[in-house]
């Protein structure tokens, strides 16, 4: 049940970062004045998407919580790197952000990282 609560914990981290990026691109240009740039993110604060992405950055710190009652930190905490991974495929799929062949390399070894740091 506790890799069930990282895979949580990955999923609600890597939706919250999507889900911010997305909503941060429809609003604009971060403002030069203070005034103009506590109004953006006060309107980005009260946007339900925003809202529903801190939401989700709570409950992956309860999923957490719930996964490290059973787990060492130092088993369970390499499988966070996937929130890497996942979100390089969103961010290419969603944003049309490019997906290089350095990215793909570092992908990999993650991939590699989380393979060899989670043995015994």
């Amino acid at each position: 049940m506790s890799y069930f609560y990282i895979a949580l914990t990955v999923a609600l981290t890597v939706y919250g970062q999507v889900v911010i990026k997305w909503q941060v691109l429809n609003a604009g240009a971060f403002p030069e004045s203070l005034v103009d740039k506590l109004w953006f993110l006060g309107k980005l604060l009260i946007n339900p998407w925003v809202v529903s992405a801190l939401l989700a950055a709570l409950l992956a710190a309860i999923a957490w919580m719930a996964a490290m009652t059973r787990l060492d930190l130092s088993r369970g905490y390499p499988f966070m790197s996937l929130a890497f991974v996942l979100v390089l495929i969103l961010s290419g799929i969603f944003f049309n952000e490019p997906i290089t062949t350095p990215k793909v390399a570092g992908i990999i070894l993650i991939v590699l990282g989380i393979v060899v740091g989670s043995q015994g």
